[in-house]
């Protein structure tokens, strides 16, 4: 069983290390309803209160070398039309680890009194570093290490959010510089002397929720993501939320995982959330794929002493 993890990460390293000048895709979440500033910065600001969110997720556990992702966000608004934030994503595969800082910036209009428009900016680097003794071990003659440097990336995004109580659909860039990593300055006048480049990629996230009665509300959601040179990732999701407080629901990722939520919002100021998927393509199908856990906490501070945040489902 080791010897195949062992395997399969070899086949993991081959592709990032070769075919990641093709293009590599942003982190991947399934409680993205609740982690919207990860990949929209129009959404800074627009809880009315400042929010921290945190996230973990750990997929394909039991695969060697499997990716995990941490993201943390804090963002409030100033004033009645500005928010800003936060965001730091760490995301590690195999011998590779990336680190995004942005500060978001939001500018909202009002339309009426229950709906707004929001746009938003992101600017920040981003960081890739490659533990060549890791990648080593599997394939010595793939590259040497004196040849390759390593750089820190500045990178800008933008995105728009349009919201009301009940419904959202917001379109974002999260980076709109294609940035190349660890350039092989042997061939420096070379136009593919780099080992793996950041293509851009294309957000559209989406939702509404139903009053079903006055203890039920019921949440469809979706999230479309589209990179250059990977297939088109897309997302759709249904929650049920019991008395303002639990949440259960499904999600499916096309043509890859099913996924099951569960959520509890312990106060008006704080939610926890987990989730499971399971893939389903050969990988998911594999002995030692244990399928992909997330867990994400929220908590949202009052707005100013004798104030209370009603609870949100976005």
């Amino acid at each position: 069983m080791k010897d195949m993890g062992k395997y399969i990460l070899s086949l993991l390293i081959v592709f990032i290390a070769v075919t990641a000048s093709q293009g590599q895709q942003d982190a991947q979440y399934t409680q993205y309803m609740y982690n919207t500033m990860s990949i929209n910065p129009a959404y800074t600001g627009t809880r009315e209160a400042m929010s921290i969110v945190a996230l973990h997720r750990s997929q394909w556990v039991g695969l060697d070398g499997a990716p995990q992702t941490q993201t943390f966000n804090i963002h409030s608004p100033v004033g009645e039309r500005v928010g800003l934030g936060l965001s730091l994503v760490h995301d590690e595969i195999g011998p590779t680890s990336e680190l995004y800082i942005d500060i978001d910036y939001s500018y909202r209009l009002k339309i009426d009194d229950d709906k707004r428009l929001s746009f938003g900016l992101k600017a920040g680097g981003h960081s890739l570093n490659v533990n060549f003794a890791k990648l080593n071990q599997y394939i010595p003659e793939l590259m040497t290490v004196d040849n390759i440097k390593n750089r820190f990336s500045p990178n800008f995004g933008v995105g728009t959010f349009y919201y009301s109580s009940r419904s959202y659909l917001g379109i974002s860039i999260p980076n709109l510089l294609e940035t190349k990593h660890f350039y092989n300055e042997s061939q420096s006048n070379v136009s593919n002397s780099y080992i793996a480049k950041e293509n851009v990629t294309y957000y559209l996230i989406g939702g509404s929720v139903f009053e079903l009665s006055p203890l039920w509300k019921f949440k469809p959601a979706t999230l479309v993501k589209v990179v250059s040179g990977s297939p088109v990732q897309w997302d759709i999701s249904g929650n049920l939320m019991f008395n303002n407080q639990f949440i259960v629901g499904a999600a499916y990722r096309w043509s890859a995982a099913f996924s099951g939520m569960f959520g509890v919002q312990l106060s008006d100021n704080m939610l926890i959330g987990l989730a499971y998927d399971r893939e389903i393509t050969e990988l998911g199908r594999t002995r030692f794929n244990n399928g992909s856990f997330e867990f994400i906490f929220r908590y949202d501070f009052v707005e100013k002493i004798g104030k209370v945040i009603a609870p949100r489902f976005f």
